[in-house]
C-alpha cells in the first residue's frame, strides 16, 4: 500500500486530519445511499406512486436484515485501527483474512435470508396490497447481490482503519455513475420498472467489491490480502464479534423500532408512504454525511488508544461533536427549507410532496441531535466499550419508540405525532451516553 494513502491519525494537527479523513467519507456515505436514491428517482418519475412506494416500503427491512453483519465491520474497523496504532502487523494481517471470509459467508447467508423472508416480513409490516407483489420482487433481487454488499463494506472498513478513505471514493463514484447509466437503461428502455432497478443496483454493488478486492490484494503493506494463504482465525473473530456484534445488534432493533414505525406509517395508505420514503431518503444524505464524523470519530480513538496516546480521546471528541453540529444543522434545516423542491425530484405529485415535508419538518430540522449521539457512541466504541452504548441506544432509542408508537401515537394518529419520537429519543440517548463516556473516560486514565 502507498503511504500517501495512509494517515498518521496519533501525531499531527487533529482538526485538519479529521476535516481531510472525514470528507472523502461523507462523499463515500452520499454515493453510497445514491444506489437506492437514484433506485426511488427513477421509478417515481417513469414508473409511479405505487413503483415508488414498492421500493420504499422495503428500505427498513433490508436495513433490519443487513445491519447485524455491518456491525461486525465496525468490530474490523476498531481491532485493524488499534492493531495498526500499536504496530502489530501480524493482528492486522490476521484480521483481515478473517474479515474477507467473514464478508463472503455472511453475503451468502444473506441470499436465502432475503428470498424466503421477503414475503413474510413485507405482510407483517401491513405493506399496501397494492405495492406488496412488487417490494417482494425487489427485495429478492436486491438480496441476490449482498455477498459483494458485504465485501464492499467490510473492505471499506479495512481502508478507513488505516487512514484510507479516499479509495473508496473513487470506487463508488465508478459504480454510482454505472448504477444511474443502469437504472435508466432498465427502466426507461426495457421497461422493468422495480426489477430493473434492483437489478442495476446489485450489479453497481459488484463493481464496488471487485475494486476493493483488488486494492487489496494489490496493497504492499500491512492490509495485504493474499488470496493463495487465506487463513481464518478464530481468535480475530471473537474480538471482531465482541466489538461489532452488540453494534450490529444495536442497529437490528433499531431497525426494528423502525419498521414498528414504517408500520405505523403504512396505515395512512400508499400516498403517505411514496411521501415519507422521499423525505426519508433526503434525510438519508444528512445522515450519511453526520456518519461520517462517527466513523471519524472511531477510528482516531481506536489508533490513539492502540498507541496509548490518551491525551488525544478527548481532544478528538470534542472536534468531532463540533464538526457534526454544524454538518447537521446545515444540512437538516436547509433539506427542510428546499424540500418542496427536493421532493420534486422523487414524485410530481402535490399529495406526496406534502406528506413527504410534514416529515422533514420534524426529523430533518432536529437531525444534528442524532449525529450528537452517534458521535459519542464513536468514543466509547473506540475505547473499546461495546455492550454499553448498545444497551443504552436499545433502552433510550429503540425501546422508547416503541412505548411511543404503543401508547402515545394511538391517541393522536398524525404523521407529527409519529416523527416527534425521534428527536425525543435522541437527546435522551444522547444525554446517556455522554454520561457513560465519562465513566469509560475515567477507567481508561486509571489504567494509565
Amino acid at each position: 500500500m502507498r503511504k500517501s494513502y495512509e494517515m498518521d491519525m496519533v501525531n499531527g494537527p487533529l482538526f485538519r486530519n479529521i476535516l481531510l479523513f472525514a470528507f472523502p467519507l461523507m462523499l463515500s456515505g452520499v454515493l453510497q445511499l445514491l444506489f437506492n436514491a437514484v433506485d426511488i428517482v427513477v421509478v417515481g418519475q417513469f414508473s409511479g406512486s405505487q413503483a415508488l412506494a414498492a421500493v420504499g416500503s422495503t428500505t427498513s427491512l433490508i436495513n433490519l436484515l443487513t445491519n447485524l453483519f455491518i456491525g461486525i465491520s465496525i468490530g474490523t474497523n476498531v481491532l485493524v485501527a488499534r492493531a495498526y496504532g500499536a504496530r502489530d502487523i501480524d493482528a492486522v494481517e490476521e484480521t483481515v483474512n478473517t474479515s474477507i471470509i467473514t464478508a463472503a459467508v455472511v453475503g451468502v447467508f444473506l441470499i436465502f435470508a432475503g428470498f424466503f423472508l421477503a414475503k413474510p416480513l413485507l405482510q407483517l409490516t401491513g405493506t399496501p396490497a397494492d405495492v406488496i407483489d412488487q417490494s417482494i420482487l425487489y427485495m429478492r433481487i436486491y438480496f441476490a447481490g449482498m455477498p459483494a454488499f458485504m465485501i464492499y463494506n467490510f473492505g471499506a472498513a479495512i481502508l478507513r482503519s488505516v487512514g484510507d478513505t479516499k479509495r473508496p471514493l473513487y470506487f463508488l463514484i465508478i459504480a454510482g455513475v454505472l448504477n444511474v447509466v443502469l437504472n435508466l437503461i432498465f427502466v426507461i428502455v426495457f421497461h422493468m420498472d422495480v426489477a430493473g432497478v434492483a437489478l442495476a443496483t446489485i450489479l453497481s454493488q459488484c463493481v464496488s467489491a471487485a475494486l476493493i478486492l483488488y486494492c487489496l490484494l494489490k496493497s504492499t503493506g500491512v492490509i495485504h490480502l493474499d488470496l493463495k494463504h487465506l487463513s481464518f482465525s478464530r481468535k480475530r473473530m471473537m474480538e471482531m464479534l465482541r466489538i461489532g456484534l452488540p453494534a450490529g445488534f444495536q442497529s437490528m432493533v433499531f431497525n426494528i423500532s423502525n419498521v414498528l414505525i414504517q408500520s405505523s406509517v403504512n396505515s395512512f395508505g400508499s400516498l403517505v408512504v411514496a411521501g415519507n420514503t422521499s423525505a426519508q431518503n433526503i434525510e438519508g444524505f444528512v445522515y450519511t454525511a453526520m456518519n461520517a464524523l462517527y466513523q471519524t470519530n472511531l477510528s482516531f480513538t481506536s489508533q490513539n488508544y492502540g498507541a496509548k496516546n490518551y491525551q488525544r480521546i478527548d481532544q478528538i471528541l470534542i472536534r468531532c461533536l463540533a464538526i457534526v453540529t454544524v454538518v447537521g444543522l446545515l444540512l437538516g434545516n436547509g433539506a427542510y427549507l428546499f424540500g418542496e423542491q427536493l421532493l420534486g425530484i422523487y414524485t410530481s405529485d402535490p399529495q406526496v410532496v406534502q406528506f413527504g415535508l410534514n416529515r422533514l419538518a420534524v426529523v430533518s430540522a432536529t437531525y444534528f441531535l442524532c449525529g450528537i449521539m452517534d458521535v459519542l457512541v464513536g468514543s466509547i466504541r473506540g475505547l473499546g466499550y461495546a455492550v454499553m452504548p448498545m444497551i443504552v441506544s436499545l433502552t433510550g432509542a429503540c425501546a422508547f419508540r416503541v412505548f411511543w408508537v404503543l401508547t402515545i401515537f394511538p391517541m393522536y394518529r398524525t404523521q407529527a405525532s409519529l416523527y416527534v419520537s425521534y428527536p425525543i429519543s435522541w437527546i435522551l440517548t444522547a444525554s446517556a451516553h455522554l454520561i457513560c463516556f465519562l465513566i469509560v473516560r475515567k477507567k481508561t486514565l486509571a489504567k494509565k
